[in-house]
């Protein structure tokens, strides 16, 4: 077993050796330490399933940047492609933190829908891409949340990342859903 790292928890006094001693054990695994407490294995394909997740949402937010039509759908339009560059660098920092933990980002276009938690759907028509656009951000919102639930504390790098992309999940949905009540 492992010693402490903290030598007490009444006065925070850590056991500056021990870590040092433990920096120098398998410096091959870059950022991983004995402290990251989840299986790398399970949260690298986790996390290629959130990044599948928001290169679909790109895909789907740019399409309805394109189709969009009318008087009301410039404004909307300029959410969307707001939208879309956002989930661009979600993307960017999932697949980053993937490289991080020693696994490979999956950018391969077969698979991308197969392991996305939200759904392509082509429809017709201003309302319809929409409401569309919400309901995977209403996806996007829970998945995040009960990954962010199953991390705990065993890796708060990934967490803290995925409670930031959160937030800003929530950000577009409540855009979306403002925007929907306006028509």
């Amino acid at each position: 077993m492992s010693q402490p790292l903290l030598k007490s928890r009444s006065a925070f006094e850590l056991d500056i050796q021990n870590i040092r001693r433990r920096a120098r054990e398998h410096m091959e695994q870059g950022p991983l330490t004995p402290t990251n407490l989840i299986d790398v294995h399970t949260l690298i394909r986790v996390l290629n399933e959130a990044l599948a997740t928001e290169l679909v949402c790109v895909m789907r937010y740019k399409n309805h940047y394109y189709m969009t039509r009318g008087i009301r759908g410039q404004l909307v339009a300029e959410e969307l492609l707001t939208h879309a560059h956002e989930e661009q660098v979600h993307a960017d920092m999932i697949a980053e933190r993937i490289a991080q933990l020693g696994g490979v980002p999956n950018f391969n276009p077969a698979e991308l829908t197969l392991q996305s938690h939200t759904e392509y759907r082509e429809v017709v028509g201003l309302r319809p891409m929409m409401m569309e656009d919400l309901v995977a951000e209403r996806i996007a919102i829970q998945s995040y949340t009960e990954i962010i639930r199953w991390i705990g504390h065993g890796d708060p790098t990934t967490r803290r990342m995925l409670e930031e992309i959160l937030a800003k999940e929530e950000e577009h949905a409540d855009d979306l859903a403002q925007l929907l009540d306006e028509m």
